[in-house]
Formats: structure tokens, C-alpha cells, sequence
């Protein structure tokens, strides 16, 4: 069984394109997406094909990644399909796609997200952000997108400087800028001031939805963040490995919960906006959120040193919950809390 043909999934999918959207917008329209095979990515292009076969959208996506293969298994359903086409594509070159001249959307969504990534493609981390943001933002501009969507990260609010519970739109919290580590924080602000310079210098339509830290159904079975190794654990009925005391404090977000989100943004944020998509109930310590899923699985928490990659890979922040009413008020509002998102997780790969 794959991903899509789980009914608790497809539930997920079902959930997401019913969304009280103008999707109007993306009608007989298109949409290119990098980062496609990725955990928020392949799930967003799963509603759009959906609405695609249910609800006649007719909006073409154009699928970009590295790896043909394994996004051919991952959309097999649809890799025929009129309204697909996967480009096999590096982000730090520029882009241009053979016979098209107009594009709906561009959402660059391609980057390292996990400690590993980071610890040992630093430079690719750092150069996939920027560079790969630029030629993005390039394609858009020449090929005269309606609007592009940046996905930024909680990672650039930095530390909590202890004046604040909840990171809004505006805060700015101490990163140091002079570690290997803050390559991925940095280059995400300055992917998000990049942006903001397209839309004076280029008169582009830009918006910048900040994910916080995702899990789902669809994450991929290298990611190391905490959460995913914590899930790979529970499904394979393994104790939970801990590798700290687990007091870090932050903002989770169920896959279906974070693609609503995204399309919330895309379609009716304001231009030149950022927006978290978080909520209170997606908000943990890091040795709670291991002992729902030891629970889960009959299991138990266990504590263990990381090795020197994995450390130095790690992020220093202990507290990091985002404020998510701002999105709130464009109507999206989260379906499943950090413990329903768990359960469905880990029931769903479970099956597969």
C-alpha cells in the first residue's frame, strides 16, 4: 500500500481540498512546486490532483525535484496524468521549463530541514535558500506568476530572549551568526529579505507562510528531526529514544494541518506578509511529545547521547511557540492537536 491509498489519508486529502478557499484562483490555472517529494510538498500536490479529478480545478502542477525514481513511486497515480509533469531539476541553477510562458503560482518549498542535512550539507543548506530562492523568484518574474510563496521556518525567530511566550510576525530573537548551525536560520531571513526586495525592484506578488516543525504521514524516512525519529521508533515498536532531557518547548503541525495552512496563505494572504501556521494545540516539550508515542506503542522512553553529527546539527532554541492568530484571522484553523496528529501518523505508516 502507498501513502495515497490509505483511508485515513485520503480522509487528510478529502479534509484539505474541502477547504472554504477561493480556489477559484487556481482554476484552469498552474502551480510549480519545488521541494515536491518532500513531507509538506507531496502532500499539497496530493489535494491538488485531488480537486483536480473531484471538483474539475484543472490546475496544472509541476512537480520539481533531484530524484526522478523516487518521485516517480511516490506519484505513481498520477504521473501520467495531463495536469502532472515532474522536472528533474537543481535549485541552485536556474530554471527555465521548455514550452511554457506563463505560470499561476510558485511555491519554492526545496531546502534542508533536518539536523543530519544540516550538519552535513551545510553549504547546500545555506546556497538552496538563497540562490535557490533567487532563481525562483527569476522564474516567476519572467514568466509572470500571479503570486509566489516563499516557505519560511520558525528557525528565524532564533532564541527566545525570555520577553516573550508566543513568537509573533515581528520578533526577532539572538541567533549566532558566526556557527555552522545558523546556516539554515540565516539563510531562511535572508531568502524572506530577498523577497522583499523582488517585490520593490520586481513589482511581484509575494507571500511567506512560516512553517513551524511538521510531522506527518508523508515525512521521509531520513529525516532526523526529533519528532521523526520518534515516530519511526513508535511505528516499528521500539522503545523512544530521548537524546536530551526533553524540556525544549515548541510548535508542531500535523502535514494536513501545515498544507491547509500553506493555501490559506497562497490564496488570500496579503502581499508581503508572513504568516506562522501554528496553534496552541500543537504545542509540546520535547519529552511529552515521546512519551505520547511511547504510550502509542506499548513502549518506553529511553535516554541515549547523540552522536557528533547529530549534535552538531541540532537546534540550540528551548523554547520556540509561534503565534498563529494572524493566519487565524484569514479563516484556517487547525483540525488535529499534537496527540490526534500522533495517533493518525503512526497509525497510517503503520499500515504502509
Amino acid at each position: 500500500m502507498r501513502v495515497y491509498e490509505n483511508q485515513l489519508y485520503r480522509e487528510d486529502i478529502e479534509y484539505v481540498s474541502n477547504l472554504d478557499l477561493t480556489w477559484d484562483l487556481m482554476k484552469d490555472s498552474s502551480i510549480l512546486i519545488s521541494g515536491a517529494s518532500g513531507l509538506v510538498g507531496s502532500c499539497l500536490i496530493d489535494v491538488i490532483m485531488h480537486k483536480n479529478a473531484a471538483a474539475s480545478l484543472n490546475c496544472t502542477v509541476y512537480a520539481l525535484g533531484r530524484n526522478e525514481a523516487k518521485a516517480k513511486e511516490r506519484f505513481q497515480y498520477c504521473w501520467e496524468d495531463d495536469n502532472f509533469f515532474f522536472i528533474s531539476h537543481d535549485i541552485n541553477a536556474p530554471l527555465e521549463i521548455a514550452g511554457l510562458d506563463e505560470i499561476g503560482y510558485v511555491l519554492h518549498m526545496a531546502s534542508n530541514t533536518h539536523p543530519v542535512a544540516y550538519a552535513t550539507d551545510p553549504i547546500g543548506t545555506v546556497t538552496t535558500n538563497i540562490i535557490g530562492t533567487n532563481n525562483m523568484l527569476e522564474f516567476a518574474v519572467n514568466h509572470n506568476a500571479r503570486r509566489f510563496a516563499f516557505a519560511s521556518s520558525n528557525e528565524i525567530y532564533g532564541e527566545n530572549r525570555g520577553d516573550v511566550e508566543f513568537f509573533d510576525e515581528h520578533y526577532c530573537g539572538y541567533i549566532d551568526s558566526n556557527t555552522m548551525r545558523a546556516g539554515y536560520p540565516e539563510s531562511k531571513r535572508c531568502g524572506e529579505a530577498l523577497c522583499q526586495a523582488y517585490i520593490k525592484q520586481k513589482g511581484i506578488d509575494v507571500v511567506i507562510p512560516r512553517l513551524t516543525r511538521s510531522y506527518g504521514p508523508t515525512m521521509l524516512m531520513s529525516d532526523t528531526k526529533a519528532i521523526s525519529q520518534f515516530i519511526r521508533k513508535g511505528v516499528a515498536g521500539e522503545d523512544i529514544v530521548l537524546k536530551s532531557a526533553g524540556t525544549q518547548y515548541y510548535s508542531y503541525t500535523y502535514v494536513a494541518d501545515a498544507v491547509a495552512g500553506l493555501l490559506t496563505v497562497l490564496l488570500k494572504g496579503e502581499c508581503g506578509s508572513a504568516y506562522n501556521i501554528a496553534d496552541e494545540s500543537g504545542d509540546i516539550m520535547l519529552k511529552d511529545l515521546a512519551e505520547i508515542i511511547a504510550q502509542y506503542s506499548g513502549k518506553k522512553v529511553v535516554f541515549e547521547l547523540p552522536d557528533d553529527v547529530e549534535k552538531s546539527g541540532y537546534s540550540t532554541a528551548t523554547k520556540a511557540r509561534l503565534d498563529g492568530s494572524k493566519l487565524k484571522r484569514l479563516g484556517w484553523e487547525t483540525k488535529y492537536a499534537i496527540s490526534e496528529g500522533l495517533f493518525r501518523t503512526i497509525s497510517i505508516l503503520r499500515e504502509l
